[in-house]
């Protein structure tokens, strides 16, 4: 006999959102609130990722079904949150200027040996896998997405970090010359570069992928390659993109929202419908494309994974 087992974040099919209809979600919304229009700038062509051949990735079973229709691949492209390119969402033109090889990762701090390793190197010593995960952007918008990479822990157990690390602390690329929202007098404001952290617990969670692909290819640019992080239960802005150092360090790291915003960014960032930000309600989010609005869940749905990880921590602020 069959049985099937409800794992928690399965909505039911009709809340999906069909691929069509998802193509136009780029005239759903507008940029967040205070956004600065994104400066012209002249197309460039994008490269050919040289690890093309490794994709497509068999699919991890465990992350088979995010109990919604993935969204579409053309229109995730182009409607991304990626400030290093200008705080329009529609910045995929503009991210094709970002040079995706030569790259390295420099892994440092509280581990045996930091080292710097090419992106190349860095792939032949893990085994990648697709995982269909939501997301959930602290704008109060949705989508679904087959992402292909390898566990955070796995990155962890090459770093062999010591006893003294207790956070990892992600960073992106600062290049001025080829990103517009990082050049001089453009958002003077910003502290580059894109920085954001995870505990040592949340990383060694099953959860944390680093993405390297998506839709069984590599990575566009405007989705972050050639490497960026996504954790499912939190808020999209947690999920860096264009990582270029990982440091394994023994105090929280203060993170580029928190930096900008401190009264509305924390460190955790972990979605609840019932912790409102302080300018409008995560009770609900739109799932992009089908204009439907529905109930956002606890932890974006993946409560049962990771819920344990913040027992006793009920005085921090969790959820935004």
């Amino acid at each position: 006999m069959l049985i099937k087992r409800n794992r928690g974040w399965e909505i039911p099919e009709a809340r999906v959102t069909p691929e069509h209809v998802f193509f136009n979600r780029r005239s759903f919304m507008a940029a967040g609130a205070g956004a600065i229009a994104l400066m012209a700038v002249k197309p460039a062509r994008a490269e050919t990722d040289p690890s093309a051949a490794l994709y497509p990735a068999k699919r991890n079973p465990a992350y088979g079904d995010a109990g919604r229709l993935v969204t579409d691949e053309a229109d995730n492209i182009n409607f991304n949150n990626y400030y290093e390119f200008g705080t329009s969402k529609q910045i995929a033109d503009a991210a094709k200027a970002l040079p995706i090889r030569p790259w390295s990762i420099v892994i440092d701090g509280e581990v045996e040996k930091p080292t710097t390793l090419a992106i190349d190197d860095l792939f032949s010593q893990v085994t990648f896998e697709e995982r269909i995960y939501r997301h959930r952007c602290v704008e109060a918008w949705s989508m679904v997405a087959p992402w292909t990479g390898f566990p955070l822990k796995r990155l962890v157990e090459i770093a062999k970090p010591n006893s003294n690390a207790k956070y990892l602390r992600f960073e992106t690329f600062n290049k001025p010359d080829v990103a517009v929202g990082q050049k001089d007098g453009l958002f003077t404001s910003f502290p580059w570069p894109y920085v954001e952290g995870v505990t040592m617990a949340e990383a060694m969670n099953e959860l944390p992928l680093m993405v390297t692909g998506a839709y069984g290819k590599p990575l566009p640019n405007s989705m972050g390659a050639p490497l960026r992080l996504h954790l499912p239960w939190k808020y999209g802005f947690k999920s860096i993109k264009g990582i270029v150092k990982v440091s394994f360090v023994a105090e929280r790291p203060v993170s580029f929202w928190e930096q900008l915003g401190p009264r509305e960014y924390g460190f955790w960032a972990n979605v609840n419908p019932e912790v409102a930000h302080p300018r409008w309600s995560q009770a609900s989010e739109e799932v992009l494309g089908t204009g439907e609005r529905i109930p956002t869940v606890l932890y974006n749905g993946y409560g049962a994974q990771v819920a344990e990880l913040y027992k006793g921590l009920e005085n921090e602020k969790l959820y935004m």
